[in-house]
């Protein structure tokens, strides 16, 4: 396979190349178990979405070293004392483990692994920094975009925020992760093509300046794109600018809002268009939304029939952080195999290979999830982690995205009420710890107290 830079070995911390370096030193040959998971929830979440899985395994299928790159490392004082066997073994470095993962668009909670990762333990740690922030960053938005489109109550939220985003790589990813978690499409052009997702768009303030006159403006659109053309209407005056649209009597498909006092300026708005005929010519609203803004305007009975959110959603601006984790949960060396766990203060780890198990009443409605080991049974239970890679191949075709927007609402509707609401907090887990996981615990502190006795 031909070296991509999207994939480079390089993308990744220091220390991930410093330990791999280690390892294959002091020839420890050994296979390792890594979970990743979110620690705890940020602020105003009680559930979160999973998402960017595609965009890891593209990663780990597709990642290797270059000889430039091998050669820049070679350069670096840490590697200075290194010999030749390590930088031959990242001139053939490949990917070679197996992966288990939550489908994209899963609602999911703290301390769930979200991707279960075996292979060769450097393997394993290479891959760890790019693993995180592919999933941190999309399930960060998928998130944030399930809560936008639960507040919009079924109107369309059009994801509008690329030129918002840290960078273009991540408006496109966003794009994507937007529309897992519930929004109908994207302004983002590339993200359409590259991932088939809806694309939308109206027109800039700047084609209505351009023009000598606002009517001008309009005529000119609604000639080139007459089934097509979203006016806005906000550039200088809103009541005058319907009113222009409507004298001309030439319906568009609709009218978009960028400023001012939405709630008034809809209400308006939908009795003049109505009173003309045109009862099924939209109002789009665009222009710092949110879900709490979007909620307020549906609560005041605003008429709009969706809304183009742009910064909130694709910096998630109220929580930019998810504090994903990826940590060492098995090892095995020379043929035995050993649990491992963390138990520092406020960041214990669970050790062993694990499942999420979730639980549903039998109208359909969520009812609580048991973290346990891989080959524990529990009757009745949906296991979330599926396998989505051997031997660091895919195993299961590429996420559809249309599929995953569908499984991320249906499982915010299963959730209780107080895990739905958009402003309260979390009063307590939905999420447990299995008898055999907690035992599973205990031996493994048990063992360690002991070995330091020794």
């Amino acid at each position: 396979m031909p070296h991509t830079p999207q994939y480079s070995g390089l993308l990744t911390d220091l220390y991930e190349l410093t330990m791999a370096a280690g390892y294959l030193e002091t020839g420890f040959d050994a296979r390792a178990t890594f979970e990743l998971f979110v620690r705890s929830l940020p602020p105003r979440r009680n559930y979160l979405a999973a998402a960017g899985l595609d965009q890891a395994l593209d990663f780990l299928e597709g990642v290797s070293f270059s000889g430039d790159e091998i050669a820049y490392l070679r350069t670096l004082p840490v590697f200075q004392a290194i010999g030749d066997n390590f930088f031959d073994y990242l001139a053939r470095f490949r990917f070679s483990g197996d992966v288990w993962a939550m489908p994209e668009g899963t609602v999911f909670f703290p301390g769930e692994p979200i991707l279960r990762v075996t292979a060769p333990v450097i393997e394993a740690q290479i891959a760890e920094t790019p693993l995180l922030a592919a999933i941190n960053f999309q399930t960060m938005i998928a998130s944030k975009a399930a809560r936008v489109t639960q507040a919009a109550a079924g109107k369309n939220v059009i994801e509008f925020g690329t030129r918002r985003a840290h960078g273009t790589e991540a408006g496109v990813l966003a794009a994507r992760a937007a529309m897992i978690g519930g929004c109908l499409g994207t302004s983002n052009v590339a993200a359409g093509k590259q991932f088939g997702i809806h694309v939308y768009g109206t027109q800039a303030h700047s084609w209505i300046m351009a023009h000598e006159d606002e009517e001008e403006a309009f005529r000119k659109f609604l000639d080139v794109f007459p089934d097509q053309a979203v006016l806005l209407v906000d550039t200088y005056d809103v009541h005058a600018a319907v009113e222009k649209i409507i004298a001309m009597g030439r319906k568009p498909r609709g009218i978009r809002l960028d400023s001012g006092d939405f709630a008034a300026d809809s209400k308006w708005a939908r009795k003049r268009l109505d009173q003309a005929g045109w009862k099924d010519v939209i109002i789009f609203a665009s222009g710092d939304l949110e879900e709490d803004r979007i909620a307020q305007l549906l609560a005041e009975g605003s008429p709009i029939d969706g809304f183009g959110v742009g910064t909130a959603l694709v910096n998630s601006i109220d929580s930019p952080s998810l504090g994903v984790i990826y940590k060492l949960v098995e090892i095995e060396y020379r043929g035995a195999v050993r649990s491992a766990a963390k138990f520092s203060r406020e960041k214990v780890t669970y050790p062993g290979k694990k499942q999420v198990y979730r639980f549903h009443r039998p109208d359909g409605q969520f009812e609580s999830d048991i973290i346990g080991l891989e080959d524990e049974r529990f009757q009745h239970a949906e296991k979330l982690l599926q396998p989505v890679m051997t031997g660091g191949k895919r195993c299961l075709p590429r996420t559809n995205l249309f599929e995953a927007r569908d499984r991320c609402r249906k499982q915010v509707l299963q959730l209780p009420e107080q895990l739905r609401h958009l402003t309260s907090e979390l009063e307590s887990s939905p999420v447990s710890h299995s008898e055999q996981l907690e035992h599973s615990l205990s031996e493994a502190r048990r063992r360690l107290q002991a070995a330091a006795r020794i």
